[in-house]
């Protein structure tokens, strides 16, 4: 089998990744492209001594470190990515990565610090300095929707303990406009596949024709939304989940909304 045969199953996470480390899907793609470009034009430089996942993520890295620089001093606080910047500026870039390839992407402390060429003692230190900051910054109200009652409460449960409120819990794509447009929340969990057979997806393009707010889409196939062949999500959650999972994204989706940002 080809490089690029075993490549191919992981880099929808990849997508996964880079989208919630820089906060769009244009961006997030940009990355993972020049990191595919970067394979394919010295192939003999992709690690052999690992898990082809690992290799891949490891040159993501090593993309990102080389040109990633989140120390403008000239951000615009008035746009998105000045906003970003004013928070990168707030929490080091190494404790956002940590937090999201542990507890987003899944992969073991030994692994992380393979990731970033580091130990697993600062990776628990760098994941534990980026709950602990991002939990400061950020608080929102939350819409859930999501049909099943056992995973809606633990949904709730987790967002709550993060100092959250929840808005309320809607469970057909009707229910979940109506709700929205009641009480506008700062933040939403979506289930892709709801009671009536209504569609997740639907129902948040519904409410973002009404305003902007940050979405978590939450599904059992995130391949199929994460294809980079057209818009899609930018933080999504695979099912079943996590509870350090839905945090990690809850507390990455905030960090890069404008309606969230400290005083």
């Amino acid at each position: 089998m080809s490089l690029g045969q075993d490549l191919a199953p992981h880099l929808p996470f990849l997508r996964r990744y880079a989208r919630a480390l820089t906060g769009t899907q244009q961006h997030g793609d940009a990355y993972v492209r020049a990191t595919l470009e970067a394979i394919i034009a010295a192939p003999g430089d992709f690690p052999r001594d690992v898990d082809v996942r690992l290799g891949l993520y490891r040159t993501f890295q090593q993309i990102w470190s080389s040109t990633n620089d989140s120390d403008r001093s000239d951000a615009d606080p008035t746009d998105a990515a000045g906003i970003a910047d004013q928070r990168l500026s707030l929490i080091t870039p190494r404790s956002r990565q940590a937090l999201l390839l542990s507890q987003l992407e899944g992969f073991t402390p030994e692994d992380t610090a393979y990731l970033m060429e580091t130990d697993g003692a600062e990776v628990d230190a760098l994941v534990k300095e980026a709950i602990e900051e991002i939990e400061r910054q950020t608080r929102a109200e939350v819409l859930i929707i999501e049909d099943e009652p056992i995973i809606a409460m633990d949904l709730e449960t987790i967002v709550r303990d993060l100092g959250h409120s929840v808005t309320s819990v809607a469970v057909t794509r009707d229910e979940a406009v109506a709700q929205a447009l009641s009480h506008r929340p700062g933040l939403v969990l979506a289930d892709i596949q709801l009671a009536d057979d209504s569609s997740g997806i639907d129902a948040v393009k519904d409410i973002l024709a009404e305003f902007s707010v940050p979405v978590i889409f939450i599904t059992a196939f995130p391949e199929r939304l994460l294809t980079g062949e057209r818009p899609e999500p930018t933080f999504l959650i695979t099912k079943p989940f996590q509870r350090s999972t839905v945090k990690a994204a809850i507390a990455q989706a905030l960090f890069f909304d404008s309606q969230t940002i400290p005083a």
